[in-house]
């Protein structure tokens, strides 16, 4: 199972991203499920990287199917909406594949 936990902290700011796990909907190289968040999820990473001036870490692990990005400082008003656009898609996967292949959760810290 795919676990993705966006953390927001109280002004309602994404400050991170944590995603880790295999969805394990089909055997790899053909679980349309784990291609699907991991296309999301690295695209709006690219994108916040290629148009907005956002700094942050990013840790990956292949084998755990980790993606861990904390920002710097909380992001602006476009990489909020990349964010927000990509939770969109994360949801759509969840409500259209189930609970028992990823779930999404967000947290306020």
């Amino acid at each position: 199972m795919i676990r993705i936990t966006i953390y927001q902290n109280h002004a309602g700011a994404y400050t991170r991203i944590h995603c880790v796990g295999h969805a394990q909907y089909a055997q790899p190289g053909e679980d349309i499920v784990c291609a699907a968040v991991s296309v999301l999820v690295l695209n709006t990473l690219n994108a916040i990287e290629a148009f907005t001036k956002e700094s942050f870490d990013a840790k990956t692990e292949q084998q755990s199917g980790l993606i861990d990005v904390t920002f710097h400082h909380p992001p602006g008003h476009d990489a909020q909406l990349l964010i927000r656009t990509m939770a969109l898609g994360l949801q759509d996967i969840q409500d259209q594949y189930g609970t028992n292949y990823s779930i999404l959760n967000f947290k306020e810290v």
